[in-house]
């Protein structure tokens, strides 16, 4: 028998190919997607606990598992700490640590610094240190992890209540886009950051609360782009065959009408997620964003603001927003050509 030849959409294969003509979004899109997979990684490479301990022959992983100091021959039955000198000279006495490529977590406070915080970098805080003597370069690598995750889940959920509406708008028409226009054209002239603000009174911001707070406002992104495409696809002659033969509207919205709204959806994505971003950078500049202590982009740029003698905290903030954003919006470019069927690309 011959093997069955795997069957190919012509039309997805000349979008990617306009894709990877762009040269520019297409690397983009690498060096972004290495970056946020190595962030993914953070506690193996910037951790104040060891990835593996060899003590009298037998094997430990700190990294997933608490062990006391006693285990280890200390005196405390807590768990072992394992920058304390005491304990890694009994660890290396009968063994061997094997250390992350940084021995700092997000939270490690450095109290072995001679000068006054912060400190500027040198071969044990490659970036320097904050202004409680934790390490900058460790705090990037958690908060652009939390940055990304954020602008990811928020675009995608945002998105697809904006496609809900935007196409139950458009597809039904009459008094529910009549009502549904004048809803987002009240709700769209809220002051976020001021409820954002009231709200932080009562309740203490956290990555979902904020989330939850973020997709409130963010929804209406999309749906324009998808209500002007179900009203002009509305009429066309294969939904009203459709109708005619009894298929339900929920079945026509999602199989003959959406994949023509989703090419408009999937050039703007990308400039969302740039925005979500952004916006949880500024809620942290501002105070008002996550919970004092976690490791946050925005709360870095804080730093260096209050902190104009110590320049490598504003520096490093800056350069690493700098380049998600910029290759973000590479991507977005690319993306958006790549969906134009009027953009010649070799």
């Amino acid at each position: 028998m011959q093997a069955k030849k795997k069957i190919k959409n012509p039309l997805n294969e000349a979008r990617w190919l306009r894709f990877k003509a762009n040269k520019r979004g297409f690397w983009s899109l690498w060096l972004f997607s290495v970056l946020f997979v190595f962030s993914l990684f953070a506690e193996l490479i910037a951790n104040d606990k060891p990835l593996l301990v060899e003590y009298q022959h037998q094997w430990y992983a700190p990294i997933f598992n608490q062990y006391s100091e006693t285990e280890f021959g200390g005196e405390f039955e807590t768990e072992a700490d394992y920058t304390d000198p005491y304990v890694i000279e009994l660890i290396e006495e009968n063994g061997f640590i094997l250390w992350p490529l940084i021995r700092f977590s997000y939270d490690t406070i450095n109290y072995n610094i001679t000068g006054s915080v912060p400190s500027p970098p040198d071969s044990v805080n490659w970036l320097g240190t904050d202004d409680k003597g934790r390490d900058v370069l460790a705090r990037i690598i958690y908060g652009f992890r939390i940055s990304v995750i954020f602008g990811f889940v928020l675009t995608i959920v945002s998105s697809i209540v904006g496609v809900a509406v935007g196409a139950s708008q458009g597809y039904y028409g009459g008094w529910l886009d009549l009502f549904g226009q004048r809803f987002i054209e009240v709700w769209s002239g809220m002051p976020t950051l001021f409820l954002l603000i009231i709200l932080s009174s009562f309740v203490e911001p956290n990555f979902w609360w904020l989330l939850g707070i973020m997709v409130l406002f963010s929804w209406m992104s999309l749906v324009g782009v998808v209500r002007a495409e179900f009203l002009r696809c509305r009429n066309f002659d294969y939904v009203r065959a459709a109708q005619a033969m009894g298929v339900s509207d929920n079945r026509i919205m999602l199989r003959h009408m959406l994949p023509n709204a989703m090419v408009a959806s999937l050039t703007m994505m990308p400039f969302i997620l740039s925005g979500s971003v952004t916006t949880l950078t500024s809620l942290d500049f501002l105070g008002f964003g996550l919970p004092a202590g976690s490791p946050s982009l925005g709360e870095l740029l804080a730093q260096g603001k209050a902190n104009l003698q110590a320049p490598w905290l504003g520096i490093s903030a800056f350069v690493v927003l700098s380049v998600m954003l910029t290759l973000l919006v590479f991507i977005g470019e690319a993306v958006r050509d790549a969906f134009d069927p009027h953009h010649q690309g070799r």
